[in-house]
């Protein structure tokens, strides 16, 4: 019996050590970016107030009814009441995870949150609630590194992702752990103890507000548009608390920012400007197309002329910071008018023949554009020092953003714009 059993057993034990190396084999160890997940259930339970948390990472900004909601990139929204812009008055901050653009139709403002699209009642700004929720509705996006190390694979089961931190990774050899697209946030690396002095009456029942030139969503009448990177979510909120999806439109790759007017959107892409019909909100219609070098490119519209900003040093690629004019008056044949040099710009805004522009590094710049043709000749304004993120001019008050905070100005008086008030971030 042992004669047999010695065999038998030295099988086995050579079978394990093949086995465990063949095993061995098909692993790695690195020092690397692991990601930090939030669970499902967690993101779905983290819309919270918190007055206190500070303005540290803006983003996005968003006016309406004499308020201004900023982004706190990926954290949640500063509500400011603004009814004296000399004094804007903290409010409010919801924490909103994953939280990078927002929209507001009446008292109901729409917020993305990582894959899910959130709605929150403005009703009493003092206390804003969460009131509805699409889950699942939005690509899977994780966040940038900001070091030279690689990343680790990313298991979407395990929840959203939410930063990273640097350890010690071993993976298995030629897996894929993302059948899925994944998408990585992009954007802007991108408090206040001042009080206004008035009363403001509140977000109204009615109307929607105004976003920046950098916007990816957008309303027109009962009709939500959310923008990822190559899809434009068409949805019906008639039932402001119960949006419904009716429509995916696929406009292109690389789309970047929306616009829109009376009848038309607008959507800055990476290689050129997409316009398509909205006369019929839930059913748009391709229209033309303005091509341009690779780039970013946020886009806004003054009755038949464009206004492109193209700049380096994004994901988009290209080596182009210039600004496009195009004639739009034959809206299915966009042509090119001039472009002008520029030092790194991003987003821009425009009010009658005023013309602003974030020129990144170089600040805020302030343009007379009443001639198309000679616009980088009539520099009314330069703010120098402010990187400049975006901007929306609304009834003589420009309000900006920027990495350092909010600035407003007043400039019902062309030849003295004033400097009106700052909200300065806080550094860690």
């Amino acid at each position: 019996m042992k004669t047999k059993i010695i065999p038998i057993i030295g099988l086995f034990a050579l079978f394990f050590v093949i086995l465990t190396s063949c095993e061995d084999s098909t692993y790695r160890q690195y020092t690397g970016n692991a990601p930090v997940y939030m669970s499902y259930d967690d993101l779905r339970k983290a819309v919270t107030d918190d007055a206190s948390s500070d303005l540290k990472n803006p983003g996005k900004i968003y006016f309406k009814d004499d308020y201004i909601f900023i982004v706190e990139e990926q954290k949640g929204i500063h509500v400011f009441d603004n009814t004296n812009p000399s004094q804007p008055a903290k409010k409010s901050f919801v924490k909103i995870p994953g939280v990078v653009d927002i929209s507001i139709s009446g008292q109901t403002l729409y917020a993305d949150s990582y894959v899910d699209l959130v709605v929150l009642d403005l009703s009493n700004i003092t206390n804003i609630k969460e009131v509805g929720r699409m889950k699942d509705i939005l690509p899977y996006t994780v966040p940038p590194v900001d070091n030279k190390y690689p990343q680790a694979p990313v298991d979407r089961e395990k929840g959203v992702v939410t930063g990273w931190e640097l350890k010690i990774i071993k993976e298995r050899y030629n897996t894929n752990p993302n059948p899925y697209p994944v998408y990585w946030l992009t954007g802007i690396a991108f408090m206040d103890k001042a009080n206004a002095s008035g009363a403001s009456t509140g977000i109204s029942g009615s109307g929607v507000g105004v976003g920046g030139s950098m916007a990816r969503f957008g309303i027109k009448e009962d009709v939500l548009y959310v923008m990822d990177q190559n899809t434009v979510k068409v949805f019906d909120i008639t039932n402001k608390i119960n949006p419904v999806k009716i429509n995916d439109l696929n406009p292109g790759w690389g789309i970047e920012t929306m616009f829109l007017t009376q009848n038309e959107m607008f959507l800055g892409t990476t290689t050129g400007m997409v316009i398509m019909d909205i006369s019929s909100p839930t059913s748009p219609v391709s229209l033309g197309f303005f091509s341009h070098a690779r780039s970013c490119d946020p886009v806004i519209v003054d009755d038949t002329l464009a206004y492109i900003t193209l700049r380096t040093g994004t994901s988009c690629g290209g080596n182009n910071n210039v600004l496009d004019v195009v004639n739009i008056k034959d809206i299915t044949k966009p042509k090119s008018v001039i472009s002008y040099g520029m030092t790194n710009p991003h987003g821009l805004g425009k009010d009658g023949n005023l013309l602003f522009i974030c020129d990144g590094s170089s600040g805020l710049k302030v343009f007379d554009a009443s001639d198309p043709k000679k616009i980088s000749g009539n520099l009314i304004y330069r703010y120098p020092d402010i990187n400049a993120y975006d901007v929306i001019p609304v009834g003589n008050i420009l309000v900006l953003i920027g990495d350092d905070g909010l600035y407003q100005y007043d400039y019902s008086n062309v030849k003295s714009i004033k400097l009106l008030s700052t909200i300065l971030t806080v550094k860690n």
